[in-house]
């Protein structure tokens, strides 16, 4: 571990050179700032996700001074060798009593003097790297509970929470890293006890969410290797003991066997996964949780998972004493194309008719915005039952419709046609036009298929797990997408087994006891460029009362990638999140870019962006010291796991006002 430290005045290149608490109940729009710290204690700050900052000292006319305060490096990296994925580094810190707390790839938890940027001190679970975690090694950040029963002189008063890779449950005293003896086994708490587990696939990336005196944890499982995968359970610990409270299936199976929709058979429902992977949130005043639930396996072929499989692909409120379901809302019936729930369900206030109206947004793959009443699920602007395409997949049958929002409109495209085909040489948009030609492809929803099905958009979105932020003072949504077209193709089980078959680059994945295995690929030019025009990534603003988008502009740029072209129009592919400021102010990185920008909330104008170790695939945070008054935005900058074209980084990076 290293720490980089630059006198107030160094100018932001030196990055290159030397490579609240706020009065905020979930959806409330009243904020009020303390005279002291004004910390970031959640990975959205406030409960509900919302990723708001009341601050004000960087704003629209100062934010182009912003320079390097300091750089922490963690020391953890993986280049994918030694019998271990590659790393990223995804994690968004928090900042609670005076410290800052983050975890790194290797699940090990850090706090610093949020200052100075020096550690105070680090926790190390010691996981096993080398299995295989179908995301890379990534986390991406820790919860926190203060136990009020406790004075502050007694350890662990404030604990700090992490998920580890090799699914564990940690407590830790924030005062010293040391774990908590009375939590589970010596601070620790088995997670593998689920339907199905098997090491590696059955892993977390995301934080816990804590709630009253619980602590919540989902998982991630890998994609596409069986059928019946391990359970996406959801569970509820005590956030003192450790005990088990309460535990919550998506999917969970009927006894006995389903009838298929297509046909009067019976047959053994083979399913698992719908697991909450990415961000959950919480309404305290409520006692709800809200969980993103993401696909039932095998995400290609449902044959063996008849019907719409609730609560899979969903957004889903529990009652936080029982996890007694209180309402879902399922996004995609019987998903047939990894549209998961990947962006945190986020809860704000919109006014309606005169009316405050506590509400969820939660995004989707698809590039659809719902906005459901926060109470009862309903949706706050209509959703449509369509009609769309049929299954030709003996065996499958595919929802015959999916629910569509008439507002807002979608932020990605959902259809293109052959003559939609672009690439940065004439040789690349034929070679584009001719597979489009080739694919099935009617529009948003097209099955998959033998021929190969061109998805509209593909498995990286639309919204991903990078999610939104929500500007209370302008009622505007702040939305990262992709626009990006996926081929997927099913391949008998006896042609799969013939390896001297797979002669088309990309992902092959067994969906071991279905009739199917599958191959997907981003659509890609000789050139390595997408086959759809630019931009390929964009940042929206979306006005959440009107339901209409206020602004849309290009984020980043891939003009550097594979530098084999002059002349790549801006709209980077982009993973990580924004967040917005009372300063009038969005901060993102997340582009292939390695940069951190801050955007005019009203206007989308970007106003200054600063070079980064390596792209920022995660989502900033800011925070004050009383000490200084001083107010600093910091970003994790590490590249991506599966990015491979991308260098790899291990700094956190601190930035503020001379």
């Amino acid at each position: 571990m290293r720490l980089e430290k630059y006198p107030q005045s160094s100018p932001v290149s030196a990055i290159l050179i030397g490579v609240t608490i706020f009065a905020l109940f979930a959806g409330s729009a009243a904020f009020a700032q303390t005279p002291a710290n004004t910390d970031w204690p959640n990975y959205g700050n406030d409960p509900g996700g919302m990723r708001y900052s009341p601050l004000t000292e960087i704003n629209r006319e100062n934010v182009a001074n912003l320079k390097v305060a300091w750089i922490f490096h963690t020391g953890d990296i993986s280049d994918g060798s030694g019998g271990r994925k590659r790393s990223g580094f995804e994690t968004t810190p928090i900042l609670v009593d005076g410290s800052l707390f983050f975890t790194t790839a290797f699940n090990r938890v850090i706090a610093l003097d949020p200052e100075t940027g020096n550690q105070r001190w680090a926790y190390d679970p010691k996981i096993d790297q080398t299995l295989d975690y179908g995301d890379g090694l990534v986390n991406r950040g820790v919860a926190t509970w203060l136990d009020r029963a406790r004075i502050a002189s007694q350890p662990c008063r404030r604990r700090i929470y992490e998920a580890t890779q090799d699914a564990r449950l940690i407590a830790v005293d924030a005062a010293t890293g040391k774990p908590c003896a009375d939590f589970g086994n010596s601070g620790q708490v088995n997670l593998t006890n689920v339907p199905g587990y098997r090491a590696g696939w059955y892993h977390m990336t995301s934080p816990p969410v804590v709630i009253d005196d619980l602590v919540v944890v989902g998982s991630a499982i890998d994609d596409n290797q069986r059928a019946a995968m391990p359970a996406g359970v959801v569970r509820a610990f005590d956030a003192r003991t450790g005990a088990l409270r309460w535990s919550w299936d998506p999917v969970a199976s009927d006894p006995g066997t389903q009838t298929a929709a297509s046909s009067k058979k019976p047959i053994e429902r083979q399913t698992g996964a719908a697991n909450a992977w990415s961000i959950m949130t919480v309404d305290p005043q409520r006692a709800l949780i809200f969980i993103p639930t993401g696909s039932a396996s095998p995400d290609y072929y449902g044959g063996l998972r008849p019907g719409d499989d609730k609560w899979a692909n969903s957004v889903v409120a529990l009652h936080a004493k029982t996890g007694a379901l209180a309402w879902g809302f399922q996004l995609v019936h019987h998903d047939l194309w990894d549209y998961d729930t990947a962006s945190p369900p986020l809860l704000a206030t919109l006014r309606r008719d005169a009316h405050d109206v506590p509400v969820v947004i939660q995004g989707n793959k698809t590039g659809f915005l719902y906005v459901l009443n926060r109470d009862t699920g309903a949706p706050v602007f209509p959703v449509e039952e369509r009609r769309v395409p049929h299954s030709d997949i003996p065996g499958e049958a595919a929802s015959p419709t999916q629910p569509f929002p008439t507002a807002p409109p979608p932020l990605s495209f959902q259809k293109i046609s052959a003559d939609d085909a672009w690439g940065p040489t004439p040789q690349d948009r034929e070679t584009c036009r001719t597979w489009i030609q080739s694919l099935r492809n009617e529009g948003i929803f097209t099955p998959p298929s033998l021929q190969g099905t061109l998805a509209v958009p593909g498995n990286l979105g639309g919204t991903t797990w990078s999610g939104y932020a929500f500007d209370p003072q302008n009622g505007l949504l702040i939305v990262n997408t992709n626009n990006l077209v996926a081929k997927v193709r099913l391949i008998p089980r006896a042609d799969f087994a013939r390896r001297e078959l797979r002669t088309e680059d990309g992902e092959y994945s067994p969906q071991t006891g279905a009739p199917y295995g599958l191959f997907r690929r981003f659509l890609q030019s000789p050139s390595d460029m997408p086959c759809t025009a630019p931009p390929w990534g964009t940042l929206s603003a979306v006005d959440m009362s009107e339901g209409k988008i206020r602004w849309q502009i290009p984020l980043g740029s891939m003009q550097d990638f594979g530098g084999k072209h002059p002349a790549i129009p801006p709209g980077s592919i982009n993973l990580g999140g924004p967040i917005v400021t009372a300063g009038g102010l969005i901060f993102i990185a997340g582009t292939f870019d390695p940069f951190l920008r801050a955007f005019d909330v009203e206007t989308g104008r970007e106003l200054w962006k600063a070079p980064l170790p390596a792209p920022g695939h995660a989502t900033p945070m800011t925070y004050r010291l009383s000490s200084s008054g001083k107010q600093f935005v910091v970003i994790a900058a590490g590249g991506h796991p599966k990015i491979t074209e991308e260098s790899l980084s291990d700094a956190l990076v601190a930035f503020t006002l001379p």
